[in-house]
């Protein structure tokens, strides 16, 4: 996502002063999402489903796991990433946000570089990671000519303009999680307004979770190992009811509703669906 250095610069401004009230230091990721987090809301789990992938996928030991992370922005996710794939890397496209960092005394990580995936990536990887690309930009081609395997997690009007299946992929495995939108609005009606309980409940109703998961394979032996990985790391999600497996900002989610497993409406499908929950396709 694009903004010039004045815009970020006030951004930062902002978010200082919003600390200043803050009731919870986790409110500021959905809050301020490019400077503190990312845009797009995760688990822990997620982390561990492509550390599954990534074991899976390659032959090499976890140091030389090649995997990308496009549009990283200040690299939250891909810091996340890096605790089980260490050499994982980013490219980000906007230098005005490490300007702004470095204006602060932040330094930007060697393994991310300044780079736009319009104009080609220039070596292969075991996976390629996309959690934003800007409306009207299409890099698709450029991202399938440099990996068998593809991950992404668009909110809905960008996942389906981003569909990989006409470069010779097929769609695997899905999965739904809130938007930051989702959660930011609810963190401003749970805990920065005077709304009564009746209405907290109403407006919730009206949430839409709509960040997308899909991974993707262009190989299918990795196909099917990818799929019979993630359904062994299900049982262990699964078994974990002592939430060991969370970050400490998950509690964020939970207190707004995005628990995990949570059912919620899906209105633009008139369903209910489970955040988080694993949907396999492709599997014959």
């Amino acid at each position: 996502m694009s903004y010039n250095f004045e815009n970020l610069k006030n951004a930062l401004n902002q978010l200082n002063r919003f600390r200043s009230y803050s009731l919870s230091k986790h409110h500021e990721r959905y809050f301020f999402p490019y400077l503190c987090g990312s845009y797009f809301s995760y688990r822990k789990v997620d982390i561990l489903r492509i550390k599954t992938i990534a074991e899976i996928v390659s032959n090499k030991t976890r140091q030389h796991i090649k995997y990308l992370e496009v549009g990283c922005g200040n690299g939250d996710f891909l810091e996340r990433i890096r605790e089980y794939i260490p050499n994982a890397k980013g490219i980000e496209n906007n230098i005005d946000l490490f300007y702004l960092f470095y204006s602060i005394g932040k330094k930007k990580p060697d393994y991310i570089e300044i780079d736009d995936a319009r104009y080609g990536i220039d070596d292969f990887y075991d996976i390629i990671f996309v959690g934003w690309m800007d409306p009207g930009q299409d890099f698709r081609k450029n991202i399938a000519d440099k990996t068998d395997i593809i991950i992404t997690t668009l909110d809905a009007g960008l996942s389906l303009a981003a569909e990989y299946e006409g470069y010779g992929f097929k769609k695997i495995v899905k999965w739904i999680t809130p938007s930051w939108e989702d959660v930011n609005i609810e963190i401003n009606n749970h805990f920065y307004s005077n709304l009564d309980s009746k209405s907290l409940h109403f407006l919730s109703t009206l949430r839409g979770a709509h960040n997308f998961w899909y991974i993707y394979s262009k190989d299918n032996i990795k196909k099917d190992l990818i799929i019979d990985g993630l359904k062994r790391q299900i049982v262990l999600e699964e078994s974990n009811t002592d939430k060991k497996i969370q970050y400490e900002f998950e509690k964020v989610l939970d207190e707004c509703g995005f628990s995990f497993y949570q059912c919620i409406e899906n209105h633009d499908i008139n369903s209910k669906i489970k955040l988080w929950k694993m949907e396999f396709l492709n599997i014959i």
